[in-house]
């Protein structure tokens, strides 16, 4: 049985240029970068290069790089970071209820520690409304997150428009730009960010590489302390071969970016048509600003956990909510905070899309998974109830 892989937006496959350019450095150039002889010079004057390389994806300069272990850390280091760094001047901060959970529990964590949080809600698209964000600043704010784009529902946020809000109140602002950096088009310039976090499985890189970009001038406290690596931001011997490879990672993303796009886009495209032919299934997320591989839905009277498994008995690989969130069997607050009903919130299946992916895979996921649909709502005594109608509840019938 062939693998029909449909959850790039949780992990993506090691291309093999990447794996090429990261082997030297896990054998011959195993130096400590941080030594002065050439095993060593030759190991930083790598990192460097990926530096450089990572730099150029986003419009930024090679020193406003820095280099993690995730995106979880980079979130972590640049909210905590920023705010930490800005407590004399106020202990507020803004995020969206839209956030990945990395944000979310690390606003929970600064209020634990006497910072006050707003949590700006968003519409049934999933998007954030920047007179929103306005009209939460108070002189006590010193920092704004927002997500550019969801991993969950695709929307993609108007992150530009927010941006040059903050600057005008002299406020730093972040964006979690994982799910965006390497498959759309991101110009930390023309966005306007003082700090983003990316990651290099997102386009095709290792996992256990990431980064952040600090805008020059900005202040930040380092999470982790020790040595004078990354500037004496982030402390710790680098993982080598991890960041040469999110280095070739993303000199392929930014060569490649506008055929991937197309080449998504189209298979999502004929995949949503495909999925909405199938009685009370919703569409979620905005329908046009969004991630041109992820069509999301909610189909009601079943849970995702049973369509996880019935697909994947037919060697079709999906998600449902978020890499973080779907094995804890709740409902996605992202959903919820749309609006979504709770009860519908638990049928939610995610399908992303990557350059593997063909469209006989897609016609086989579109052949497939109304029968999958049918024989749990045949099983389900909701579906005789009419548990959860989203028409009744307002919820978006809209196609993505």
């Amino acid at each position: 049985m062939s693998i029909k892989y449909f959850d790039h937006i949780a992990a993506n496959p090691l291309l093999p240029e990447v794996l090429d350019a990261m082997m030297p450095y896990f054998k011959e150039q195993y130096g400590n970068p941080m030594s002065m002889y050439d095993l060593g010079m030759n190991a930083k004057q790598a990192i460097e290069t990926a530096r450089e390389q990572v730099a150029r994806l986003i419009n930024a300069k090679p020193s406003e790089i820095i280099f993690t272990s995730s995106a979880a850390e980079s979130n972590n280091f640049a909210l905590k970071g920023m705010a930490l760094a800005r407590q004399e001047i106020g202990r507020h901060i803004i995020i969206s209820k839209a956030e990945h959970h990395s944000v979310l529990n690390t606003a929970r964590s600064l209020e634990k520690q006497g910072f006050v949080a707003t949590y700006v809600p968003v519409d049934k698209y999933g998007m954030v409304d920047p007179d929103a964000v306005k009209k939460s600043i108070t002189k006590e704010t010193t920092v704004i997150s927002v997500i550019h784009a969801s991993s969950e529902v695709g929307t993609i946020e108007p992150i530009k428009e927010i941006a040059a809000i903050a600057k005008a109140h002299k406020i730093a602002f972040h964006t979690d730009a994982v799910a965006t950096a390497g498959n759309i088009p991101v110009d930390v310039k023309d966005l306007g960010v003082d700090a983003m976090s990316l990651t290099a499985h997102q386009f095709y890189g290792p996992k256990g590489a990431a980064a952040m970009y600090l805008k020059t001038g900005q202040r930040i406290l380092p999470l982790i302390y020790g040595g004078i690596q990354e500037g004496g931001r982030r402390a710790g011997t680098e993982n080598v071969p991890a960041i040469v490879g999110m280095g070739k990672a993303a000199e392929l993303a930014e060569a490649g970016l506008s055929g991937r796009m197309a080449h998504v886009r189209q298979l999502r495209d004929r995949l949503t048509e495909g999925i909405l032919k199938i009685p009370k299934v919703h569409a979620t997320g905005h329908p046009e600003q969004r991630l041109p591989g992820l069509a999301s839905f909610v189909v009601e009277y079943i849970e995702g956990e049973g369509m996880l498994l019935l697909l994947l008995a037919k060697g079709i690989y999906a998600a449902s909510g978020s890499a973080c969130t779907s094995k804890a069997l709740k409902a996605s607050p992202v959903l919820v905070s749309m609006g979504v009903p709770t009860s519908m919130a638990h049928g939610s299946i995610v399908f992303s899309l990557g350059i593997g992916n063909t469209q006989e895979g897609v016609d086989s996921c579109i052949e497939e998974f109304p029968l999958i649909v049918k024989r749990l709502r045949d099983m389900s005594p909701f579906a005789k109830e009419g548990w959860g109608a989203m028409e009744a509840e307002g919820g978006n019938k809209e196609g993505a």
